[in-house]
């Protein structure tokens, strides 16, 4: 599959070759073929994302559990959680994990890219990131602070359900804020969720980048690309070394190789390509050109459960479950683009903090009228509903190493999930406020028995035993080549690899810290502005750029009320920051 135009020759050469046509490397094949006369070459190893099950936004569930478009890993025995091998679904084909994830738009809360800033990533702050999220979006209706004329269209569920009312009014009872947008100016709070979805059809990566890029002659496509190594000459990147339908072939960089692999393969080409801990490439025999043993470390991700309950009046989702209701939805999606296929039913949330003493959330809720895992395979009996609730900031990290030096052979992979004492009080405080927003007079008349954890679960102990079972990932993987200045950082904020020259990284992967939500729509923004980063051509820092907090957030864990702004305040704000990670 070349896109619009034929495959690439062994020794062509071209101004930026970019490995990974996921989420980062689809808005790096637009924004840098933007220039004129630049080319582009873009290696992907799966294939294309063509598919009404990719498109339909209802149908999120199949393409994740597809081979077609999963590479089906899981990570190693997973110490924290009694030797669990948990599911890590990673896109594969044209448009990368943004053609099989939940399409929730969250840009994380402003505090987030100061805390990047604090660590090390200089220039990555809120007002420098701002416009960059305003450059990428299309939001109907859109506040002051966000974008209406990008190629990501953003929008919002209808909330038709009653049961996305209820879960909101709740929470405004148990004490907690309601925000009109968390993607405006108040990111604490309960409110409508938004979603990578228009007209009606997934918004991913593919279709809104790297497909209006392929119009471009000078952009080529090469899909079922397999890449081994990045080619050298001393210490200055030159190409890259690929296998394509069995045949080893060779593309050239005029300018630079740009790795948009991912969190967990990004590491693994570098190391391939001789940089890493030195030791790990010496027992792969793999020379050392560049030690460098920040490397596949730093590994973090987002953790989740469900709190499910029955519904004791039947206005969920649970009758369009049967094969005639799943028919119904998929034939008025085709003929109209309308109805439940064209939404991801996840159209409220919330984000809190779990205590007092943080100054911005730690947890996130996205609510569902249904009762099922989130692989869809497990559907309750009756009338249900849940919230997926996890935290945002664990400590806990984990690693990405070589199984051996084969180019087609996945990588291993361990997060020593739950292996940081605090995420135990985290994740169990998840439970627990999510059983009391559950409990407020706006869900009485829906709230029936509690499915799971249930009622049985409350001790710390019955609750952490449930937390080991039934814990699973919420496929936000990143940090695995965080960008910094100090000696464990993989890329300079600039995304240049350190010691080696004309080579990148941009994807979640140089994230130093893990953002307060889904990690797809920062990920676009971090492209976006890298993009600009290489064209030498950085938007100018926002000069109104809200930082917003509950005021009394040192002494209470909910209010109502978000009111103070730390923009101005900002060295103290990242000081806070720093000490939270060290709790």
């Amino acid at each position: 599959m070349t896109g619009t135009n034929e495959m690439t020759q062994a020794g062509d050469t071209y101004d930026y070759v970019i490995v990974g046509a996921g989420s980062a490397g689809s808005v790096l094949a637009r924004r840098l073929s933007e220039d004129a006369g630049v080319s582009v070459l873009v290696l992907e190893a799966g294939g294309s994302d063509r598919s009404i099950i990719v498109a339909m936004p209802a149908a999120l569930a199949m393409p994740m559990n597809t081979k077609r478009f999963n590479w089906g890993m899981v990570t190693e025995p997973e110490p924290g959680l009694n030797g669990r091998c948990i599911n890590l679904p990673r896109g594969k084909g044209m448009g990368g994990s943004s053609s099989i994830n939940g399409m929730c738009y969250v840009r994380g809360n402003p505090m987030d890219y100061e805390l990047w800033e604090a660590k090390g990533a200089t220039g990555w702050h809120w007002a420098n990131v701002l416009p960059y999220f305003q450059k990428m979006e299309d939001v109907s209706g859109g506040g002051p602070y966000r974008g209406t004329k990008g190629p990501l269209r953003v929008t919002r569920g209808p909330e038709a359900n009653p049961l996305y009312h209820a879960f909101v009014d709740a929470a405004v009872a148990a004490g907690y804020a309601r925000s009109a947008n968390m993607n405006e100016v108040q990111h604490e709070g309960f409110g409508p969720m938004e979603m990578t979805v228009g007209d009606g059809m997934r918004a991913s990566a593919a279709r809104v980048y790297l497909r209006p890029a392929l119009q471009n002659p000078k952009v080529r496509l090469i899909t079922g690309a397999m890449v081994n190594r990045i080619l050298f000459e001393g210490k200055t990147a030159v190409g890259v070394a690929y296998l394509h339908q069995g045949q080893p072939l060779v593309a050239k960089a005029r300018r630079e190789v740009i790795l948009s692999a991912g969190s967990i393969m990004s590491p693994v080409i570098l190391k391939r390509s001789g940089i890493g801990p030195a030791q790990e490439l010496k027992d792969h025999g793999i020379p050392v050109l560049q030690a460098s043993p920040g490397v596949g470390e730093n590994l973090m991700d987002h953790l989740e459960l469900y709190v499910q309950y029955a519904c004791s009046k039947p206005v969920s989702l649970f009758p369009w479950m049967s094969l005639p209701g799943k028919a119904a939805i998929g034939m008025k999606w085709l003929a109209t683009r309308k109805g439940l296929g064209a939404t991801n039913h996840f159209e409220t949330g919330g984000h809190i903090r779990s205590r007092a003493g943080l100054v911005y959330p730690d947890i996130q809720f996205h609510f569902l009228p249904l009762a099922i895992s989130y692989n869809g395979k497990s559907l309750a009996k009756g009338h249900g509903f849940q919230v997926h609730v996890g935290t945002k900031r664990s400590k806990s990290r984990g690693w990405v190493r070589l199984r051996d030096a084969d180019a087609q052979s996945l990588p291993r992979v361990q997060f020593n999930y739950m292996t940081y004492e605090d995420d135990w009080q985290e994740m169990r405080a998840c439970i627990r406020l999510s059983r009391e927003i559950f409990a407020q007079a706006p869900m009485a008349p829906y709230a029936g028995t509690e499915l799971a954890p249930g009622p049985e679960a409350q001790s710390d102990a019955a609750l952490d035993d449930f937390i080991r079972r039934k814990v699973e990932s919420a496929y936000h993987p990143c940090g695995t080549c965080r960008m910094g200045t100090d000696p464990l950082a993989v890329v300079d904020p600039d995304c240049r690899v350190i010691g080696v020259q004309n080579l990148r990284v941009v994807d979640a992967s140089i994230m130093p810290q893990a953002t307060a939500g889904d990690l797809n729509g920062p990920t676009i923004m971090l492209a976006e502005r890298a993009a600009d980063i290489i064209r030498r051509n950085v938007l100018p820092a926002a000069t109104d750029a809200p930082i917003m907090a509950d005021n009394d957030w040192q002494t209470r864990q909910r209010g109502d009320v978000i009111d103070r702004d730390y923009s101005r305040d900002r060295d103290a704000l990242r000081a806070q920051l720093l000490s939270e990670m060290r709790m």
